[in-house]
């Protein structure tokens, strides 16, 4: 793990992202959320893609070929653990990994909205449900 990133700084990627012109190779962001499906789909940060907790061990290696990662949580606490998990990784050794300095819950009071997943499954989501219960299983 390289560090904590601010919400204004990832907010300011985003838009470097969506106005690069650069070779996508040189500006791969990836946003991991690693709340359950269910949290992710009634809202997550533009572009972030969701990779539950417990999944990450399995499915790291879809992050090889990133430039730079930022692992996403309810307060940042467990981030930084994930962000930890996925800098040890041999695929993504030489990839900056950030943590977002507060979660969810300081991108919405310092940056804005949520984005919630759409209801017919088109961003690759499930049906979101405003309220369904994570179960007591939920991490977060």
């Amino acid at each position: 793990m390289d560090g904590e990133i601010d919400p204004d700084e990832l907010a300011a990627l985003l838009d470097d992202e969506e106005t690069e012109t650069v070779d996508a190779d040189d500006t791969d962001l990836r946003i991991v959320d690693i709340r359950d499906r269910r949290a992710f789909d009634r809202g997550h940060i533009p572009d972030s893609e969701c990779i539950p907790f417990p999944e990450l061990t399995t499915r790291i290696a879809e992050l090889e070929g990133a430039a730079r990662i930022v692992t996403v949580c309810p307060h940042g606490v467990a981030s930084r653990q994930a962000a930890q998990l996925i800098g040890s990784y041999a695929g993504t050794q030489n990839v900056r990994v950030d943590s977002l300095r507060g979660g969810i819950e300081a991108w919405e009071r310092d940056v804005g909205a949520l984005v919630p997943t759409a209801a017919d499954g088109a961003d690759g989501g499930t049906d979101p449900t405003p309220d369904a219960d994570e179960g007591p299983d939920a991490p977060f």
